[in-house]
């Protein structure tokens, strides 16, 4: 798959959560737009995927007269937990 070329204009900046399938390849979803979903083989190509699903979601908002999402800094994180004393067991 060829990169995707450049855009001149301006940006936006949304977060993406790359998801690794037992299969192999990323599931890649889009929290701020719900329904963008998509796939890559590998991180690479999941991420050139998730960029064009993402402009093609905006371009359909716009030709639809929908506001587009504003930019964020959101992002994912993980957080340890320790799991309760029973829980061990059924691991």
């Amino acid at each position: 798959m060829k990169p995707l070329p450049q855009k001149r204009g301006p940006h936006l900046n949304l977060p993406v959560v790359f998801s690794p399938e037992p299969e192999g390849g990323f599931t890649v979803t889009v929290p701020s737009l719900p329904g963008c979903v998509t796939f890559g083989k590998n991180l690479n190509e999941a991420k050139q995927m998730a960029q064009e699903a993402i402009e093609l979601y905006l371009e359909d908002l716009a030709a639809d007269g929908e506001s587009l999402p504003a930019n964020t800094d959101a992002f994912l994180s993980t957080v340890a937990v320790t799991l309760p004393r029973p829980a061990l067991m059924h691991a």
